[in-house]
């Protein structure tokens, strides 16, 4: 797991969004469309940028493709965090 690819993934607001999403359960790339007022390609933009920092992961249903929240990067991050934090001086 990269931290940078995860904290710049995280970084975005419209990513953020995404992943609040996301949270509530599995959604076709459509549906994740309606809640926002940029193009496709925008959009698949910013899927890549969380699919590339394992913040997503997708599965083909037919003719669409899902996108899921990654819960153990999350579970992960938060691990880095505590020892980070925890760390004696």
């Amino acid at each position: 797991m990269s931290l940078n690819k995860t904290f710049s993934a995280l970084a975005d607001p419209t990513r953020r969004k995404i992943l609040e999403l996301l949270k509530k359960g599995d959604m076709p790339v459509n549906t994740i469309a309606l809640n926002f007022g940029i193009t496709l390609p925008s959009l698949s933009h910013h899927l890549n940028a969380l699919k590339n920092a394992n913040l997503v992961t997708t599965q083909r249903r037919g003719q669409q493709i899902f996108y899921s929240i990654n819960l153990s990067v999350f579970e992960e991050v938060s691990k880095e965090l505590y020892t980070f934090f925890n760390k004696k001086k």
